[in-house]
C-alpha cells in the first residue's frame, strides 16, 4: 500500500523545546509503521530546531507562547481539534497545565534522562541531569518514561532502562549513551502504549 493511501488509526502529538532529535526519531519510526502518525509537533520556542525537523518531514509544526499555554485555551483547543491518542513530551521543559491533563487523562507521557525518582524536578534536564549524576558518583543511570501529572517528573513510571557508569565516564560519553537509549526505546514504548487497552 502506498504511503498516500495508508489509513492511520492512531495519532500522536509531540511537544518539544529543543533540537528535536527524539521527536525526529519518533516521526521516522511511525512513518514506517503505516498505522500510527505524528500529526503535529508543538514547541514553546520559535527558534527551536525541532520545528524545522518536523517541517522537513512534512509534519505540521506549531509555536505557542506562555500565555497561550497557561492563560488561554489556545493550545488545548488545538489538541481537542486533533484528538490525539497520545501526547508525547520529548524534551519539553514547561510544566503541563492541569486543564490539558484533565482533558487527556493517561494520555500524556514524558521522557526523562535519569532513573526517577532520582534527578527529577524543576531545572533537571539535559546536561544538568548528567552533570549531577557524575558529581554524585552514581554507579548507574538511564532513562525513565512516565505519565505526566501536575508536578515535574512525578507521574507513574511506565518504563526504565539502566546502564552502569564507567570510572572513565565523561559528560559527553554519558550524554551519548543516554541518547542512544532514548532513540532505541522511546518509540517502542509509545507503540506498546498505543496498542494497549489503556489508550483505547
Amino acid at each position: 500500500m502506498s504511503p498516500s493511501k495508508r489509513i492511520f488509526s492512531k495519532k500522536i502529538v509531540v511537544f518539544a523545546s529543543g533540537s528535536g532529535s527524539n521527536a525526529e526519531n519518533i516521526i521516522r519510526y511511525f512513518k514506517a509503521s503505516g498505522t500510527t502518525e505524528v500529526v503535529s509537533v508543538l514547541s514553546n520556542k520559535p527558534s527551536a530546531r525541532v520545528l524545522d525537523r518536523a517541517q522537513k518531514l512534512n509534519v505540521k509544526a506549531l509555536y505557542f507562547d506562555r500565555d497561550a499555554f497557561y492563560n488561554t485555551n489556545d493550545v488545548l483547543n488545538i489538541l481537542e481539534d486533533t484528538n490525539p491518542d497520545l501526547i508525547v513530551l520529548a524534551g519539553f521543559l514547561w510544566l503541563f497545565p492541569s486543564s490539558i491533563l484533565e482533558k487527556f487523562p493517561n494520555k500524556v507521557i514524558n521522557l526523562h534522562p535519569a532513573l526517577l525518582p532520582k534527578y527529577g524536578g524543576k531545572g533537571m534536564f539535559g546536561n544538568n541531569v548528567h552533570q549531577a549524576v557524575l558529581d554524585n558518583k552514581e554507579k548507574e543511570t538511564g532513562i525513565t518514561i512516565h505519565y505526566v501529572n501536575e508536578n515535574y517528573d512525578d507521574g507513574q513510571i511506565i518504563f526504565q532502562k539502566a546502564f552502569s557508569i564507567s570510572s572513565t565516564e565523561t559528560l559527553t560519553s554519558l550524554t551519548e549513551k543516554i541518547h542512544e537509549l532514548e532513540h532505541r526505546h522511546f518509540p517502542k514504548v509509545i507503540e506498546n502504549l498505543l496498542e494497549s487497552s489503556t489508550i483505547d
